[in-house]
């Protein structure tokens, strides 16, 4: 069966009732892939499988005032049954062609190190580890009632 890699936008949005379970981490919410898909700094690749979205690739296009646009590389994920098939490879190698079609001079994105499948993801499509490791912090936004 041949798998097909393509960017999503606004009126591609029924596709994501078609997710193979795996695929993403929950269940696909209508409001927030609206908001998502609506807004144009907002990218999404899917991989598909006849009509089943079997994988994807987010990113976000964003500028600063002291730097070219960047693309921050959010999350790939290929459902189970999928993996291992040059899958995630594709939707990386297509995410990262269209951060260059932006105008992103750079592309990044971030792991654990016990994440051995994603370095070896990201190495084969050239990524370079940072030479200083990096630090995440989480900050939980708990709803406040008015």
């Amino acid at each position: 069966m041949a798998i097909e890699i393509r960017l999503i936008s606004p009126p591609d949005r029924a596709v994501l009732g078609t997710v193979v379970p795996g695929v993403f981490d929950q269940d696909v919410d209508e409001r927030w892939s609206r908001e998502f898909l609506d807004d144009p700094r907002h990218h999404l690749i899917a991989a598909f499988e006849e009509d089943r979205v079997i994988g994807f690739a987010s990113a976000v296009h964003y500028v600063h005032p002291d730097k070219p646009p960047e693309l921050w590389i959010n999350e790939v994920g290929v459902a189970p049954p999928y993996q291992r098939q040059g899958v995630a490879r594709r939707l990386l190698g297509a995410m990262l062609d269209h951060g260059a079609s932006l105008g992103c001079t750079q592309a990044w994105v971030l792991t654990t190190p016990a994440n051995t499948a994603a370095l070896r993801l990201y190495e084969t499509l050239g990524g370079i580890q940072a030479s200083e490791p990096a630090v995440l912090f989480e900050f939980p936004l708990a709803a406040k009632s008015p």
